[in-house]
Parts: C-alpha cells; sequence; structure tokens
C-alpha cells in the first residue's frame, strides 16, 4: 500500500483569469480502483497532467503551487506513440521494455485483442486495438500507477464490459470516465471534484450518485427552511426595532415621566433586536454553506416539429461501400414519428457512414433509403475540429437563435466567462455540448446523432437522457452508453459486418 496525497494545489492555466484549482487538497491509496467524475472542464485531465508533471514527465504541467507526494510512478493514457509505421508488438516492447513477448501476448489476449494485430502496423489498428494495448502496457510496467483518461471513446459496449472486467483484476488505477455502468463495473472508489471541493467515497459510481441524490435533497429542504426562517427573523427585528424606537420617543415631550424606567425598557427592547439580529446572520451564515456544490443542472427542452408522413425515414437493403466492397449486411428499417432507434455494432462496422449518408454525404451504397419531402434533419458528428472562435459568432453563422442556444449551455454547466473565450480553449466535452445544444435549438423533424455523448459528463448525460425520454422526437443514433441507450431508445438495429 502507497498514498499519493496533494496539498494546497493551485493551478491556473497561461492567460487564463480564473484557477482551474484553488487550495485543492486529497490523499489517495494506490491500492484503489478510482473512479474520477465531474463536470466537463472541472480540471479531470488536468489533474490527471499535474501527478504526471510532478514528476517532470514531458506531457505533464508543471508551473502549480502546492505540494505533491508519492511513492509510486505515473503513467498517462493516452499515451504520444512516435512510431505510427511501426509494428505494434515493437510499440509494445517500446512501451514496456524488458517484458518478454509472451507477457504482451497475454495481456492482449486477456483484453480480447487477436495475436495478429501485434504483427500489424500499429497506425492501421483500430481505435479500440490501440486503447486496449496501450491499457496492457500500462499495467505491464512495473510499479507503474495508471492514470487512464477517457478509454471508452473508441469501444464498443462488448469491449467496453472485456476492458472493465480487466481492470476490475488490476492492482490500482485512477480512471476517469462518464460511463456509469462501465464505472460500475470496475472502481471501489469515486474521487469527484465538485464545483468547491473535492472529495472521495468509497463504492461504485451508483452508490456515489445515489448519495450525492440525496445529499442535494436534504440541502434543498434546509434551504428552504433557513429562507423562512431568516424571513421570519429579519420581520421580528424590523418590528423589535420600531418598538424600541418608539418608547425611546416616549422620554422627549411634555408631562412627568419616569425616563430612567423609558430608557431601560427601551435598551431591552433594542437588545431583543439585536438578540433576532444575531440569529438572523447565523441562519444566513448556515444557509450560505448549503448548495455549494449542487450542479446545475436545469430541464432542457427539445424544438422537434410534426411532419405530415408518420414515416420519416425508410431503407430497404441498404449498405455503404468502400472501394466497391459492402461494409456491412444490408439493412431494411423504418423510422417513424417518436420513435428512436439505437444503432449497435462493433467499432468500424459502418455505422457512422450509415449516418453521414442519411443526412446527406455522397457515399457510394447498393440498396435506397428515401425521406418525405420537406423535412428537416438535426445532426451531431463525431467530429468536433471544425470549434473554432467565438461562440457566439459561430451560432450567427449556423443561424441558430443565440439565447435559446447559450440557455441550453448554460444548463448544460457551462459558466458565463466560458461563452467569452475562444472555443479552441474548450476541453473536448464542452465542445461536443455545443454540438449538442446547436441540435437542441435547431427546429426539427428527424435527429441524426452520431456518438453524441463522447466525453459528456454523467450529470449532463441524465440530463439529455431525460430529455429524450420525456419528447417523442424521432432520432436514429450510435451510442455504447449501454444505460443510455437501454434508457432511451424504442428499439436497436444491429449492424453487422458484411462477409464474403
Amino acid at each position: 500500500m502507497s498514498m499519493i496525497s496533494l496539498s494546497n494545489i493551485m493551478f491556473c492555466y497561461e492567460g487564463s483569469y480564473e484557477p482551474v484549482f484553488e487550495n485543492l487538497s486529497v490523499t489517495i491509496d494506490t491500492d484503489w480502483h478510482l473512479g474520477l467524475t465531474g463536470r466537463n472542464g472541472r480540471g479531470k485531465t488536468t489533474l490527471l497532467r499535474l501527478l504526471l508533471g510532478s514528476q517532470g514527465k514531458e506531457y505533464g504541467l508543471k508551473d502549480y503551487r502546492g505540494a505533491i507526494q508519492s511513492q509510486v510512478e505515473f503513467f498517462y493514457f493516452p499515451m504520444p506513440i512516435e512510431h505510427q509505421e511501426w509494428l505494434a508488438m515493437e510499440v509494445m516492447q517500446q512501451l514496456c521494455p524488458q517484458c518478454p513477448e509472451w507477457k504482451i501476448q497475454r495481456e492482449a489476449a486477456l483484453l480480447g485483442v487477436q495475436e495478429d494485430a501485434l504483427w500489424r502496423e500499429y497506425g492501421k489498428l483500430s481505435g479500440g486495438e490501440k486503447t486496449k494495448l496501450q491499457l496492457a502496457a500500462l499495467f505491464l510496467r512495473e510499479g507503474c500507477f495508471p492514470l487512464i483518461d477517457e478509454p471508452t471513446n473508441h469501444l464498443d459496449i462488448t469491449a467496453r464490459h472485456t476492458v472493465a472486467e480487466y481492470l476490475k483484476r488490476q492492482k490500482g488505477f485512477l480512471l476517469v470516465s462518464h460511463d456509469r455502468e462501465f464505472l460500475d463495473e470496475c472502481v471501489d472508489h469515486i474521487v469527484s471534484l465538485n464545483r468547491t471541493d473535492i472529495e472521495v467515497r468509497k463504492g461504485n459510481f451508483s452508490g456515489w450518485y445515489q448519495d450525492y441524490l440525496t445529499r442535494v435533497q436534504s440541502e434543498r429542504e434546509q434551504n428552504i427552511k433557513l429562507k423562512k426562517e431568516i424571513g421570519r427573523l429579519e420581520e421580528a427585528a424590523k418590528r423589535t426595532a420600531v418598538w424600541s424606537d418608539r418608547v425611546e420617543a416616549t422620554k422627549i415631550g411634555q408631562g412627568p415621566c419616569d425616563r430612567g424606567a423609558i430608557g431601560h425598557k427601551a435598551a431591552k427592547m433594542m437588545k431583543r433586536s439585536k438578540s433576532i439580529e444575531a440569529r438572523q446572520l447565523n441562519a444566513a451564515e448556515e444557509k450560505k454553506q448549503l448548495l455549494k456544490n449542487v450542479e446545475n443542472v436545469g430541464k432542457l427542452k427539445l424544438q422537434a416539429m410534426e411532419h405530415f408522413s408518420k414515416k420519416l425515414l425508410e431503407v430497404r437493403e441498404l449498405s455503404v461501400c468502400y472501394d466497391g466492397k459492402p461494409l456491412f449486411k444490408p439493412l431494411t428499417f423504418s423510422v417513424c414519428s417518436g420513435e428512436k432507434v439505437c444503432l449497435q455494432g462493433k467499432n468500424g462496422c459502418g455505422k457512422t457512414s450509415l449516418v453521414r449518408l442519411i443526412f446527406g454525404e455522397e457515399l457510394e451504397h447498393t440498396g435506397t433509403f428515401s425521406l418525405p419531402s420537406g423535412i428537416k434533419i438535426s445532426y451531431i458528428s463525431q467530429d468536433t475540429s471544425g470549434l473554432t472562435g467565438n461562440l457566439q459568432e459561430y451560432l450567427k453563422r449556423q443561424e441558430i437563435e443565440q439565447s435559446r442556444c447559450l440557455s441550453i449551455l448554460r444548463n448544460l454547466g457551462f459558466e458565463r466567462r466560458q461563452f467569452e473565450i475562444p472555443m479552441e480553449q474548450y476541453s473536448e466535452g464542452q465542445k461536443k455540448k455545443v454540438l449538442i445544444a446547436k441540435s437542441l435549438a435547431e427546429q426539427a423533424h428527424l435527429y441524426l446523432w452520431d456518438e453524441p455523448l463522447n466525453y459528456i459528463d454523467v450529470f449532463s448525460r441524465i440530463q439529455i437522457e431525460q430529455l429524450l425520454q420525456e419528447y417523442s422526437a424521432a432520432m436514429l443514433f450510435v451510442e455504447h452508453d449501454k444505460k443510455f441507450g437501454e434508457n432511451v431508445a424504442t428499439s436497436f438495429l444491429k449492424v453487422e459486418p458484411f462477409i464474403q
């Protein structure tokens, strides 16, 4: 057992006026399976890179204040791979020197990687194969504490389960993931980056989240109670002060009176007023301590439109082709009003190509698909590289109502200051939220969403999930978050690779 201790960490990116961390302190055990969670932009990746920087690693962050103490060596996923043209086995031997081939082959097999993949050019492997091999390299290094940053983005549902089972058997790690089921399968502690502090709790994500909801509800009830108490005390303080002034005023005037008794009575009334005021201040101070870490999870809305045709998409014997060869077995299906169809299948089987074809891209294909006249489609791509420059200018170019879109982003956890900084400085999760907010702000009959939840934090996933459960919009989407699919989809469509 070894401990990692962070004390009074202060960090701010160059050119930014807002610190990412201020007086952050936490102690964790290297034997724990730690899940790191928090809103997008809260600093999860930054925290991992600060740990790396504390050991002088070249892709870590070093300009921080405070102290980081650890007796273990940190290694980070994803790793920079310099020689993409090397064989995968050669890359693995560079990542974990002195490790024999049989050990590399064993770890790869445990993660479901075919043995022949190790003898192919690394750069030509699928995203999932690269992810699995890099994770194997992390755990093959002796005395290494892995820092794993969002490994599920290139993994389908089956691969996520395989990786979770693999991680569960390992000694210890710090993992960033927003997939609830994935976290539940492989972590035993949650590290939560809250709005004002950091906390560590034993258990899986679901246990932590239920505890969080209970605390939020308790704090909200206490907040309402204190608001009423403060209002009652304010009225009482005003009445007592008025009574004291009136009693004091009777000392002035004509006729005999016991001015000493009157003054004594006025003083007693004033003392009572001060006592009420003190109680009021104490209640206000107690109220200030509440709701500090309650996330801004306002209600989202969808601009779904009705269409005269009930059937919004009809597909017959359709397959996208590459170099004249079909990518997947021909599909026949339809999407009607109110239906939410989830496309499932292994990575690389052609799900994204299918969505892009229906959206209007000119791709080689067999079979047919049809959309009714006048249909409006809202599309979310996996790619966020086009998000550059000022947010408001981007929305203007896209002809999106700014006030509606910015309101959605606020409800998804954006701080107002983020509206003023260039989108290049956004985290990947924040960029994805811009695309989601744009889609939600558009008026559309059919929604085509291609892995919309990549990099999106858990709070926002649950918000979007609840939104789609409430609205009967027509949707065709790809998503590997199992719980999201189960809670949102009205039907599932299996996309299977075409085998000649």
